[in-house]
């Protein structure tokens, strides 16, 4: 898993918590590494999971929960890093059309060995979205923050929905759909 999204996990819970918690949570997971992650780095998922267990202990909020919230905070992160992608396409839907063949493309560029969730998408009317995730980590939630997220960045009457998601969020079927302004 890229660095850069320990850094942005260890970030949010900073800014979201505290400095003290972030300090917790490395303690608790212990990785192997102390918590110095840098974003060009990549690290094992399961550190992640560890780091993710350790904050839902420690602040009582459940993992999905932290998962979601994650996902929005590290869209924001992407929005202020990557404002290119985001304006030119302009909304939500032209965002999510892009992840699989430009975003992805893109980072495989800088990381020819990341590993990556998958994205494939239908467009079955002109106000209908239909997003298929697919990741043997299992970060569904993250993903749903982030499709949550980017709605709320272009502010368009989008409605989300999750229409399937697997047990172990390995998997999931997210369903958005404009609403009449």
């Amino acid at each position: 898993m890229k660095g850069v999204i320990f850094t942005e996990f260890l970030d949010m819970v900073d800014t979201g918590f505290s400095p003290d918690m972030t300090d917790r949570i490395v303690e608790i997971a212990a990785p192997p590494n102390q918590g110095a992650y840098t974003s060009v780095g990549s690290y094992p998922a399961s550190e992640m999971v560890s780091l993710v267990q350790a904050l839902a202990q420690e602040s009582g909020r459940p993992i999905d929960e932290l998962l979601f919230a994650f996902g929005h905070y590290l869209l924001g992160r992407f929005a202020a890093v990557h404002g290119e992608y985001f304006r030119e396409a302009g909304s939500t839907f032209r965002l999510l059309e892009s992840v699989e063949d430009h975003i992805h493309v893109d980072v495989r560029k800088l990381d020819a060995k990341a590993e990556l969730p998958a994205f494939a998408w239908s467009q079955p009317g002109e106000d209908r979205m239909v997003m298929d995730y697919s990741s043997p980590r299992g970060l569904a939630k993250l993903a749903e923050g982030l499709i949550a997220a980017c709605i709320e960045h272009y502010g368009e009457p989008i409605e989300l929905s999750v229409e399937s998601r697997s047990e172990d969020g390995t998997k999931a079927r997210f369903v958005l759909e404009r609403r009449a302004g």
